[in-house]
């Protein structure tokens, strides 16, 4: 069958060319209008409650993270000069398109009675313009004796104020946010090094647009790295321009064909889809060297080129296609899991590789076959004297020594076992990052200061329409404003701010401003407020009012109301524990038999979103493991070679999870990726040597002792120089600046290092073993 597809090729070359060329110029149009993802990866389930919770929270009060925070110490912040020099910072700020508001010192108000309405009306405290030191330190007197500010705009320990700046979210949801937070973050930049103030800028918009963009970077960067580095070392292999050409041709369409699905199936690049173009690279350049491989091979046997190239493809069709479905599975599980940016990844992955193996397959006999026939320096590597020495050593080791391999096995096993049990699961929203990145910085700097930037929400809901109107309503207020006082013990959470802080402020408000009535209205003075309470009151949220307080935190049914916290970035260990403390102060404060108590916001929806994507990994290992092994035994229908197939895959496995857990490694999405991808690509060495066995095994009247030897020495050249490029390949990734990528290349290099000694060793001494049973 393969013989005549070989011939098939040959055949119909010049109209199988033409559909690549059509095909290409298709795709390569779409693949130029991929985009950028510039949200969180949908890691929860559509259908799971805390991602429905979030939706409805959004649909109901607003988006919870468009919030860019500057923050800044300045112990001057009230002379006349740096006061104002602030605010002109601000009126710039305030002009950049797509910046919605400003909460800020400078904007703050207070809220005065209205002599003739007897109303509350809010009051800016300080006028622009502002030339008077006097007149200043009276204005920041006032401000100061405002509680409600103290913590949410200042911190007056460490002399610490905040700026607020709330993108709006038709911007964040475009390409146009860039624009935005880049002339954010070089309005900053600039008023720091003027005024010599050590800026700090953090949030939501400002943490994932950078991270949008290092990934688009980062993108060409290992593109044109892997491309590089294939290139030099199928050079130093073949010695010939052409084939490093063309073998560079097969990769690159792929990388086109990869962005072309990633548009076509209507998703975007993020940080795991950003790897797939690379990773093409990687595992396309292998195909090239086992079908080259077997070129020259035949070529030096025979010296007929047509003859050879369709040997090539008679010999390697059928390894290629199972050893390309055999990555293609490893990946292609991950659409199986509930995750949504895992079920992208292993759509747009698996798809890709298995194109890998039609472009292979096509092109490189088409293209051999007008190429010259291969000179001497060309198949020099052949007879590689210090490769031949190690596969010898290898083969003789094999024979010679098969109870040191069996012992060096378990010994590695069991130091493996011990380092697992180390093993730790924790994960941080920004932990991609360095440590030491100006993004972490500067959120630490928050958390010091201000408790966080992170967004949780806590939604009151009370079970009735009007639940929360009129006078009724005081008595949620003070159990809000009661839960909100229990917050304070958390370390990790910034100050709450709710509608009974509006409430307390108010009351302040209607003392003429003494701060010791900064508490929640009772029964007695309660009735001021009784018309703000109301349902169906004509909501005025732009002149910042109370009623524009009442708009974004009580929702139009007056049912639900929200406690809007800032959290730090505590990692997915101790966020459960705390999520499990607030619902237990929850119970204590609220009757939970009256009321509902919901917690959502970003910091929760990261949480599930880890743990849904750490189980589907593990899930898809086991599926992954379930299809190749179904594969290996439908390819060599023995249940002996299928057990021999599997325990050299396994062991790398185990020892990586091994050294991670000596290496204090967690396990987080980004490293348990590694074991799915390793699997799926080191299972292709397997195979090549099997089939290899197989192939020999009828020349040599069943033998296995010698077909053994035989394979070690045949297979073992272009298996090495394989696995050189794929670890090559991965290796180039420990460069990036993400921490799921460092470690997707560092992990993965080990696991196919190890993968390659199993297979070569240890694979070689399960089937004489099987031989003697």
């Amino acid at each position: 069958m393969w013989q005549r597809t070989g011939e098939w090729i040959l055949r119909y070359r010049y109209a199988l060319v033409v559909l690549f060329i059509f095909l290409t110029g298709y795709l390569g149009y779409q693949a130029s209008k991929v985009q950028m993802s510039y949200e969180f990866a949908k890691a929860i389930p559509t259908d799971h409650p805390q991602y429905q919770y979030y939706l409805q929270f959004k649909q109901t009060f607003g988006e919870d993270g468009n919030l860019l925070t500057i923050g800044f110490i300045a112990e001057d912040f009230f002379s006349v000069s740096t006061f104002n020099r602030i605010g002109a910072f601000e009126e710039q700020l305030r002009k950049v398109e797509g910046v919605d508001d400003i909460i800020s010192v400078h904007r703050s108000v207070h809220l005065k009675k209205n002599d003739s309405t007897g109303q509350l009306q809010a009051v800016k405290i300080f006028t622009e313009g502002l030339s008077n030191q006097t007149i200043l330190d009276s204005l920041s007197g006032v401000f100061r004796n405002l509680p409600f500010y103290r913590g949410l705009l200042y911190n007056p320990d460490a002399n610490a104020y905040l700026i607020g700046l709330r993108i709006n979210k038709n911007v964040l949801a475009s390409k146009q946010r860039e624009q935005t937070v880049g002339a954010v973050e070089q309005l900053a930049n600039a008023f720091a090094k003027e005024s010599k103030m050590d800026l700090r800028m953090s949030g939501l918009p400002l943490i994932r647009t950078n991270v949008a963009m290092r990934i688009a970077r980062e993108l060409n960067w290992f593109l044109a790295g892997s491309l590089l580095l294939s290139a030099l070392i199928l050079f130093i292999f073949f010695r010939s321009v052409g084939t490093m050409l063309l073998s560079l041709g097969v990769v690159i369409l792929g990388v086109v064909y990869s962005l072309a699905t990633i548009h076509l199936l209507g998703y975007k690049i993020t940080l795991l889809t950003a790897l797939i173009p690379p990773l093409v690279v990687v595992i396309g350049i292998p195909n090239c060297i086992y079908f080259l491989n077997k070129f020259h091979t035949a070529f030096v046997k025979t010296g007929d080129k047509r003859g050879s190239i369709v040997e090539m493809v008679s010999k390697m069709g059928v390894v290629t296609l199972f050893c390309n479905i055999s990555a293609a599975l490893g990946f292609a599980v991950f659409a199986l899991t509930k995750s949504m940016i895992l079920k992208e990844f292993g759509m747009v992955a698996g798809i890709n590789i298995m194109g890998l193996f039609f472009i292979s397959l096509v092109l490189i006999p088409i293209v051999l076959l007008y190429l010259p026939a291969p000179e001497t320096k060309h198949t020099r590597y052949l007879e590689n004297r210090w490769l031949l020495n190690v596969l010898g050593k290898i083969e003789k080791w094999v024979f010679g020594h098969r109870k040191t391999i069996y012992v060096a096995t378990v010994v590695c096993l069991v130091v493996s076992i011990m380092g697992i049990v180390r093993l730790q699961t924790r994960s941080f929203i920004v932990d991609d990052l360095p440590t030491n990145d100006k993004i972490i910085a500067d959120l630490r700097f928050f958390e010091q200061h201000f408790g966080g930037v992170l967004p949780l929400e806590i939604l009151v809901d009370t079970r009735k329409k009007n639940g929360i109107a009129g006078s009724r309503a005081l008595n949620v207020f003070e159990k809000v404003s009661a839960f909100s006082d229990s917050l304070k013990k958390y370390p990790e959470l910034a100050k709450p701010l709710s509608l009974a802080e509006g409430l307390k402020f108010a009351r302040q408000g209607f003392y003429d401003g003494d701060s010791n009535n900064y508490s929640i209205p009772n029964a007695f003075d309660g009735a001021f407020l009784a018309d703000y309470l109301k349902p169906g009151k004509n909501k005025q949220s732009s002149n910042g009012s109370f009623e524009g307080l009442m708009a974004s935190f009580i929702d139009s049914n007056r049912q639900t109301t929200r406690i809007s916290v800032n959290m730090a970035d505590i990692g997915s260990t101790k966020m459960p524990e705390l999520i499990a403390q607030l619902k237990n102060d929850a119970i204590n404060v609220f009757d939970t038999s009256k009321t509902s108590i919901t917690l959502t916001g970003s910091s929760i929806t990261f949480l599930e979103g880890n743990r849904f994507i750490i189980s589907g990994l593990k899930e898809s290992i086991l599926w992954a493991f379930l299809f190749i092994a179904l594969c290996m035994l439908y390819l060599f229908r023995s249940f002996q070679i299928l057990i021999c197939s599997l325990i050299p895959n396994l062991i790398p496995l185990v020892m990586t999870a091994g050294l991670m857990g000596w290496a204090g490694v967690a396990i987080k999405p980004s490293t348990v990726l590694v074991f799915s991808v390793a699997l799926g690509i080191a299972i292709d060495i397997t195979i090549r040597f099997l089939v290899n066995y197989k192939q020999e095994l009828p020349k040599n009247k069943g033998e296995i002792m010698p077909t053994v030897a035989l394979t070690i020495r045949d297979t073992g050249i272009s298996i090495v120089y394989t696995s050189l490029v794929l670890i090559a390949g991965f290796i180039i990734f420990v460069a990036s600046g993400f921490g799921s990528t460092q470690a997707l290349g560092w992990l993965t290099s080990f696991t196919l290092l190890t993968a390659t000694i199993t297979n070569l060793v240890l694979l070689p001494v399960l089937l004489l073993l099987f031989k003697r049973s």
